[in-house]
C-alpha cells in the first residue's frame, strides 16, 4: 500500500475550499495514497464527508509548535510525520525554522503560503504550488455531487461575512428575495452561522416573505441542503464557497478587489462585483437560475 500524503491547512472554511481542486489533483496524481487533511476538525470531518480526503486530524492537536524552536522534536511526532510520502503544508511559509525541521522529517515536502501575492485566484495558486497547473484541464472544477435530496424547491440565502465590510446591505437582499419570490414559488430558507445573528435579523426585519431560518446546522448537513437547493445567495463568505463547491446554482456578491482572487472555482456559481448598482443584475441572475431550474 501507498504511503499517505498530509495536508496541513489550518485555514477557514473558505480558505479551505478553496484547496478542493489541488487535493483532487494530488489524488488524481497517486490514487493509491491517503489523503489526510490536518486543519480545523469541523472543516476535516466536511472534507471526510464530501469524499475529497480520506481523513482528518486536529490541527491544534499535532504538536507543530516544536518545529518553530531549536529545541528536541518530540519522537512521537518525528514518526508520525516520517511516516507519509509527501507532506504539503499550506502554513508556515514564512518560518525558515520550520521549513527546515519539517523537510528533515518528511520524505517529500512543499511549504507553501495558501494565499497567493497577486491576484491569481486561491485555488489557481494552490495548485501551482504542488506543480498541478494542467489539472484544471481535467475535471478538477467539477461540483462535488452529493446523493440527491427530495423536498420543496429553495431558495438558500446567506447574508452573512466575515466581516460587515464584506457584507452585501440587508435592504438589497431583501429586494433581490422580494423580486423573485413574487414571480416564483419557491421556499426561502436564510442560513444563519455563530457571527451572523445580526445579519440575519437586519435581513428579516425587511422581509415580508415568509422564511425559514436555518440556525447552525452541521457542515455535512448544510451541504446536502445546499446540494439540493434551486439557487443560492450570498455574499463574500465561507458559506458562498460551500455552495458552490456541491453545484448549487449560486448568485455570489463579493467586494471588487476580492473578486479575482476569491471567487469560487466551481462553474456553478455566478460571481458579482458589489459595485453600488447591482441588484438588477442579482435579480436578473436568480431569475435565470429559477428559471432553469423549473424546465
Amino acid at each position: 500500500m501507498e504511503s499517505p500524503i498530509l495536508i496541513i491547512h489550518p485555514g477557514a472554511l473558505g480558505d479551505v475550499l478553496q484547496a478542493v481542486p489541488a487535493l483532487r489533483g494530488l489524488r488524481a496524481r497517486r490514487p493509491g495514497a491517503t489523503l489526510v487533511f490536518a486543519g480545523q476538525s469541523r472543516l476535516g470531518r466536511l472534507l471526510v464527508a464530501l469524499g475529497v480526503v480520506d481523513e482528518a486530524r486536529a490541527f491544534d492537536g499535532l504538536g507543530l509548535e516544536a518545529l518553530f524552536t531549536d529545541g528536541p522534536i518530540p519522537p512521537a511526532l518525528a514518526e508520525w510525520l516520517g511516516g507519509f510520502a509527501r507532506v504539503v503544508s499550506w502554513f508556515g511559509a514564512r518560518e525558515p525554522i520550520y521549513w527546515a525541521r519539517l523537510g528533515a522529517l518528511a520524505a517529500e515536502l512543499t511549504v507553501a503560503r495558501p494565499v497567493p501575492d497577486d491576484e491569481t485566484p486561491v485555488w489557481r495558486h494552490l495548485l501551482t504550488t504542488l506543480s498541478l497547473g494542467d489539472f484544471v484541464e481535467t475535471d478538477s472544477v467539477a461540483p462535488i455531487r452529493l446523493p440527491a435530496r427530495p423536498g420543496a424547491s429553495t431558495v438558500v440565502v446567506h447574508a452573512g461575512s466575515g466581516g460587515a465590510w464584506k457584507q452585501w446591505p440587508p435592504e438589497r437582499f431583501a429586494e433581490a428575495i422580494g423580486e423573485v419570490t413574487a414571480r416564483h414559488t419557491v421556499a426561502v430558507v436564510v442560513h444563519q452561522g455563530p457571527a451572523d445573528r445580526a445579519a440575519v435579523d437586519a435581513l428579516l426585519a425587511r422581509l415580508d416573505h415568509p422564511v425559514e431560518r436555518l440556525v447552525e446546522p452541521e457542515l455535512p448537513a448544510l451541504a446536502a441542503i445546499l446540494s439540493g437547493a434551486r439557487a443560492y445567495l450570498g455574499g463574500d463568505s465561507g458559506i458562498s464557497q460551500l455552495a458552490a463547491a456541491v453545484g448549487a446554482p449560486s448568485v455570489v456578491l463579493f467586494p471588487p478587489a476580492h473578486l479575482p482572487r476569491w471567487s469560487p472555482w466551481s462553474p456553478s456559481a455566478r460571481p458579482i462585483a458589489m459595485t453600488g448598482d447591482e441588484t438588477p443584475q442579482v435579480i436578473r441572475e436568480l431569475e435565470r437560475l429559477l428559471s432553469s431550474a423549473s424546465r
